[in-house]
């Protein structure tokens, strides 16, 4: 191993011994330190509000040249103006070399939505409040084929589900045990795993809720995503996400798809089959700053063998970013995106399109 000069210099724990820059590498990596990010919630769907995280990272040695891959154990909960409230932990593992990739969560929420059916205008200009109640536990591996790119996998997940609507409708069973099992494969080249600039990423998993393991009913649901990082030049970086979505018939109202852009509110365009493309330009103005401009555009469909819809949705915005941790290559930042409707605002750490 080779020593610079710089490695006798006293190391600081919120400086970057290269450019003097504040860096959080040194502090969350060798002094074990705890990453705090308070974000401002203005999800449309649950009103504004505010969440605090902690994010515990656990540094280990990785091949000379490659940027640390650490694990990264999660805890926090949330709190917004339509007493929507929630609370939980996960842990992210990268094993065996990073041959085995693992996850695992778990969470309590008590959530105030509005439901507007499902690609259905006239439903949407009569929508019904509802809450919904729900733990929530998954424990998730993939295994790295070989040397290659590819992992294959599975994901047990369980949810105990209870529902209130506002108004007296009848939606059917709304005390739910869903509890079911996922195959999964996935392509990821990733030069970074947290704020990537070159690579692609391609996931295909397949859920299946079982009566035998549980779940009241039995529901399929199938999620299909690629993205996609140019690299471009050293100061742009452009990048691409589409992403499609299909559920049963028989899946749970609150379970089905919807389209998820920044600027959009969650669970508001809902379909048995969703699907979106959006582009986000990375263009950096210094070792440390850059800006991001993105737009998008989804659609929610009844079925998919029937692809005419009232529900295409749009999205555009801009933000920044900073390169909080260079080991890591993590960066943190902001965005503002408009929508159909609304402005929303949204703290980012890592990719905007972390999954």
């Amino acid at each position: 191993m080779q020593i610079n000069a710089q490695d006798t210099k006293p190391i600081s724990k919120f400086k970057d011994s290269l450019d003097g820059a504040i860096d959080l590498s040194n502090f969350l990596l060798n002094l074990h330190g705890v990453l705090p990010v308070v974000m401002p919630i203005t999800e449309p769907a649950v009103d504004y509000g505010a969440a605090a995280i902690g994010l515990y990272f656990l540094g280990k040695e990785n091949k000379e040249g490659d940027k640390k891959k650490p694990d990264v154990i999660a805890a926090g909960g949330g709190y917004t103006g339509n007493d929507t409230w929630f609370a939980g932990g996960g842990y992210i593992g990268f094993w065996n070399n990073d041959n085995l990739r693992y996850r695992g969560i778990l969470g309590y929420g008590n959530i105030n939505l509005t439901y507007y059916g499902l690609s259905d205008r006239n439903f949407a200009r009569n929508p019904k409040e509802y809450n919904i109640q729900s733990w929530f536990f998954l424990q998730q591996a993939v295994w790295r084929i070989k040397n290659s790119n590819f992992f294959l996998g599975g994901k047990y997940q369980l949810t105990k589900t209870s529902t209130r609507f506002f108004e007296n409708i009848d939606f059917g069973n709304l005390e739910l045990i869903n509890s079911g099992l996922s195959f999964i494969s996935e392509f990821e080249n990733y030069d970074n795993i947290f704020s990537p600039t070159q690579g692609t990423r391609i996931h295909f998993s397949y859920d299946q809720n079982l009566e035998f393991l549980g779940s009241d009913i039995d529901f399929s649901k199938a999620n299909f995503f690629s993205l996609f990082y140019f690299g471009g030049t050293e100061t742009w970086t452009p990048a691409l996400r589409v992403e499609m979505l299909y559920s049963s018939d028989n899946t749970p109202f609150y379970a089905k798809p919807y389209v998820k852009l920044r600027g959009v509110p969650a669970v508001r365009y809902q379909g048995n089959f969703t699907a979106l493309v959006e582009t986000e330009h990375e263009f950096s103005i210094s070792r440390r700053w850059s800006i991001v401009g993105f737009g998008g555009v989804g659609a929610a469909f009844k079925a998919i063998d029937d692809l005419n819809t009232d529900e295409t949705v749009w999205n555009v915005g801009s933000g920044f970013r900073y390169l909080i941790a260079r080991q890591m290559g993590l960066k943190m930042g902001v965005d503002v995106a408009r929508g159909p409707e609304e402005f929303g605002f949204y703290v980012t750490v890592g990719s905007s399109w972390i999954k």
